[in-house]
C-alpha cells in the first residue's frame, strides 16, 4: 500500500515519458530515475491505492521492457501501466488512459467466444453493450481478422464483433486539468463502472483458458 494519498498526477510525470521517448537508454533512465520515482511511480501507487476499495487487488506493472525476443531493443516501455482487480490504468507522454477487457484470448477463449456471439441471445446482448460504451464516447476496438472467421458466413449479422479476436474498451484521457488534482481518481472509476458490463459479460461468456500452460 502507498504511504502517500492521491493528489493528482502532474505535468512532471508525463515530461519524463517525453524524454524517454527522445533518449530511451539507461543513461536517461538512470539521470531521472528520482523523477520516475517521485513523479510518476508514487502516484499511481497511490491512484491505485485509491480504487482498490471499489474495484480490487492493485498490480503495477515493471518499467522495463522484455527485450529477449524483441526487434526493438528499447529498454523501458513508455508508459507506467497497472491493474486494479479487472481494470486497467496507465500514465505516458499523452497522459491518462484506461480500459477494460480481455487483452488476449487462448484458443479455447477464442472459440466460446465466437460461439457467444454467434448466439442470438448472448451475441445480440454484447451488440448492445458495445453500442452503449460507444454512445457514452468510449472506443470497443481489438485484434481483429481481416477476412471472416472460418465457419461463419460473410452475412452474419454480427460479424464485425465475430472477427474479433480480443476486446477491449478503453478512453484516452489525455492531459486535461483535472489530471493533476484528486479528481482524477473519480474520472478512472466513473469509466471503470461504465465499462465493467464488458469485462462481466466476457467472464460470464468466455472465462479463463482450461488450456494447460505452455
Amino acid at each position: 500500500m502507498s504511504v502517500m494519498s492521491f493528489r493528482g498526477i502532474s505535468d512532471e510525470a508525463l515530461e519524463f515519458y517525453e524524454g524517454l521517448a527522445a533518449d530511451n537508454t539507461k543513461t536517461y533512465w538512470t539521470k531521472h530515475k528520482a523523477v520516475y520515482e517521485r513523479a510518476v511511480r508514487e502516484p499511481l501507487v497511490a491512484l491505485c491505492d485509491a480504487l482498490a476499495p471499489q474495484f480490487g487487488s492493485p498490480y503495477l506493472f515493471r518499467p522495463y521492457r522484455d527485450v529477449r525476443f524483441a526487434r526493438d531493443k528499447s529498454p523501458y516501455k513508455e508508459q507506467q501501466g497497472a491493474t486494479v482487480g479487472h481494470g486497467y490504468v496507465h500514465v505516458s507522454a499523452e497522459g491518462l488512459f484506461a480500459a477494460v477487457g480481455y487483452y488476449r484470448m487462448a484458443p479455447d477463449q477464442l472459440a466460446r467466444f465466437r460461439e457467444a456471439i454467434d448466439d442470438a441471445g448472448s451475441g445480440t446482448a454484447l451488440e448492445e453493450l458495445v453500442d452503449a460504451l460507444r454512445a457514452k464516447g468510449y472506443m470497443v476496438t481489438g485484434d481483429t481478422l481481416k477476412t471472416k472467421p472460418r465457419g461463419y458466413p460473410a452475412d452474419h449479422p454480427r460479424i464485425e464483433l465475430l472477427r474479433h479476436r480480443t476486446l477491449v474498451c478503453w478512453v484516452d484521457f489525455g492531459a486535461p486539468e483535472w489530471l493533476a488534482t484528486p479528481e482524477a481518481a473519480d474520472h478512472v472509476a466513473k469509466a471503470w463502472r461504465d465499462m465493467m458490463p464488458l469485462h462481466d459479460w466476457l467472464d460470464a461468456q468466455v472465462g479463463p483458458s482450461e488450456l494447460p500452460p505452455r
